[in-house]
């Protein structure tokens, strides 16, 4: 059984900062790649940031040096540290967790969303 849930969305303002976490609960599968996505009204879902297994990460050219993915591997969580949020960052946020089953199966696991709203 696998369970995602993702807290810390809010309203903040410019300028404000906002942290993400986002927790896995489960069992039979590791956990490869944790990421963040985000869709805002009318817009496509849009990449924001990934870790991987070995703590290196990516991120979209819209965050870079103001958004920070972190991870703990021993309590498979993951966290997005939000700084300098400009209103263009309002969106709903997912968070994804790429799981490695038996036989080396693979699947996605996204949250429910969380929304952040960032006024001018």
């Amino acid at each position: 059984q696998v369970q995602l849930v993702e807290s810390g969305g809010g309203l903040v303002q410019a300028g404000g900062s906002l942290r993400l976490s986002c927790g896995l609960s489960v069992s039979g599968f590791s956990v490869d790649n944790f990421s963040w996505y985000r869709q805002a009204p009318g817009k496509q879902l849009e990449f924001v940031a990934v870790i991987r297994p070995s703590g290196s990460t990516t991120y979209a050219d819209a965050v870079k040096g103001r958004f920070t993915i972190s991870r703990d591997n021993a309590r498979n969580t993951a966290d997005l540290q939000m700084n300098i949020l400009k209103p263009e960052d309002s969106a709903v946020y997912y968070c994804n967790a790429d799981l490695i089953g038996p036989a080396d199966s693979r699947r996605r696991l996204e949250g429910q969303g969380t929304q952040v709203t960032v006024s001018s």
